[in-house]
């Protein structure tokens, strides 16, 4: 009697160890179709106005984390995981180096959340047991976000309602001084 219960009780621990593998393995390991996926993310890009431009230009950061985004639309699972650490780093950079000329609290909220969403992606990606969706949507809101980020950047630079009311108010004297200049002299 004790001999089959010494036997049962190796082979339950047989059994349980072999199953604990299985899930390590299955939860561990992509299979290659899912990292071999492309990303699905937004084709659409803000296109920054020139006078932003002409201040995001010198701005290596912004430069270096454009190219990244550009990058990371045309990635796949496998890719974004290996490229999530220098992403992560690309973004902090812009975050800490945003330029006077750029900066608003605006501004330097849309870098956090990029700042945050890049670093969640490098923990998922870094995870012992990868979860191919959530990597996926992560690295999917990074472009969302970069395209808020060049909104504000955008807003920056917009006219305001007084600026709006100085060109018009010019815009009438104008054509006030046109067409005084363009009625014929009036012979006396």
């Amino acid at each position: 009697m004790k001999k089959l219960v010494l036997i049962l009780s190796i082979l339950l621990c047989f059994a349980c160890n072999e199953k604990s593998q299985t899930d390590d393995s299955n939860g561990s390991q992509l299979d290659s179709i899912t990292l071999n996926q492309p990303l699905e993310t937004t084709k659409e890009e803000v296109i920054l106005l020139p006078e932003a431009r002409k201040h995001a230009i010198n701005w290596l950061a912004y430069i270096a984390a454009q190219n990244e985004v550009d990058q990371l639309r045309n990635y796949n699972l496998q890719q974004t995981i290996e490229s999530s650490k220098p992403i992560s780093q690309v973004m902090e950079s812009l975050n800490t180096s945003i330029p006077d000329s750029l900066s608003s609290n605006a501004v330097r909220a849309r870098a956090n959340v990029l700042t945050t969403k890049a670093k969640v992606l490098e923990q998922l990606s870094h995870r012992r047991q990868l979860d191919a969706g959530a990597i996926t949507e992560v690295a999917r809101e990074i472009p969302e976000e970069f395209n808020n980020f060049k909104i504000q950047l955008n807003e920056l630079f917009l006219k305001t309602l007084e600026d709006f009311e100085d060109e018009l108010d010019e815009f009438k004297a104008e054509r006030d001084t046109i067409s005084i200049d363009s009625l014929p002299q009036a012979k006396l």
